[in-house]
């Protein structure tokens, strides 16, 4: 298995060190907290704040490199990797795709780059608040654009399947607008919910129950973050936001003049149900062999029916599809 370092060692960098360590691989990392690296170092793990020379390690011992730094900084991290790592295999597990893809192949453009994001995490950060089991079960996109190396995509899924996720492939386009949808939109929606809340003083606090907490749990998100993530898939977002809105007025003309809301919570509940069919149904065996001429579409094709792989051996993907 190839060695693994990561830069960043927050919620998911600090669980990807944690995840991969105890999947057998050797690790190591760096931050630009101290207080992340004196945690993770008193728990045993070889960290430190020296960005680059665990990039130069990283060059030296041909390891696999993971970004987990926040968008804010990934091009200055990347500008990092094109001087101490400039050949490396490299991934990272930013929430937004198409603007890292433009950046690595500015920056760090003789990388092997594979665009990578876990659909896992909490409301919380810092090292402290990763674990090993973090990724178990979840989606792990791994981006097949048409020039992807398909070598280092299999090797960064591996990853991905050691840790416990299963792998989606589709192109970082295709990403952001999904995580528009069911990601960032319900960042801003529970923003917002969580405003009008708070603004109806001690009483409606006092009684906030199951509905009020559930929606709004990922306001506690630190805000820089939710900004970065919210701002930075600005093309995406923009017209599913729009949606939401024209959703949210119609709703408000139709309780106004007629009193219902028959249509909107049907939808809602339509929506709902359409996610846990989704999720129940019985899936289909997929095979993609990696060396096949049209290897990467059949990747694509996977991801977009909302497939996942599920192993790899050799140069075979293994998966399924409903």
């Amino acid at each position: 298995m190839r060695d693994v370092c990561v830069i960043g060692l927050g919620l998911i960098g600090g669980s990807l060190l944690r995840a991969a360590s105890a999947a057998g691989r050797e690790v190591w990392g760096a931050t630009a907290s101290e207080a992340d690296a004196t945690s993770a170092a008193a728990e045993g793990f070889d960290v430190s704040t020296d960005v680059e020379a665990a990039l130069e390690r990283a060059a030296a011992q041909d390891a696999l490199v993971v970004l987990a730094v926040p968008l804010t900084v990934i091009d200055e991290v990347l500008r990092q990797v094109g001087r101490c790592a400039p050949r490396c295999l490299l991934t990272d597990v930013a929430s937004v795709k198409s603007s890292v893809l433009r950046a690595a192949r500015s920056f760090a453009p003789e990388t092997r780059f594979v665009g990578g994001h876990p659909m896992a995490g909490t409301a919380e950060s810092g090292w402290r608040a990763g674990n090993a089991a973090l990724f178990g079960g979840a989606a792990w996109v791994t981006c097949v654009e048409a020039d992807t190396d398909l070598a280092a995509w299999a090797e960064v899924s591996r990853l991905a399947l050691d840790v416990g996720a299963h792998v989606v492939p589709l192109t970082a386009d295709a990403h952001d607008e999904a995580v528009a949808r069911i990601s960032h939109l319900p960042h801003l929606l529970a923003a917002v919910l969580a405003t009008i809340g708070a603004q109806g003083g001690p009483v409606p606090l006092a009684l906030a129950a199951g509905s009020y907490t559930d929606a709004t749990r990922v306001a506690n998100t630190r805000p820089e973050l939710v900004r970065a993530m919210t701002e930075g898939n600005r093309d995406a977002l923009l017209p599913v936001l729009d949606d939401a809105l024209g959703r949210l007025g119609a709703m408000r003309g139709s309780l106004a003049s007629t009193g219902g809301l028959a249509a909107t919570i049907n939808a809602g509940h339509d929506g709902a149900q359409a996610l846990a069919q989704a999720r129940g149904t019985t899936p289909t065996g997929v095979r993609v062999n990696l060396s096949a001429p049209d290897a990467r579409d059949g990747l694509r094709a996977l991801g977009e029916r909302g497939g996942r792989i599920t192993s790899i051996t050799d140069d075979t993907a293994i998966g399924e599809v409903a």
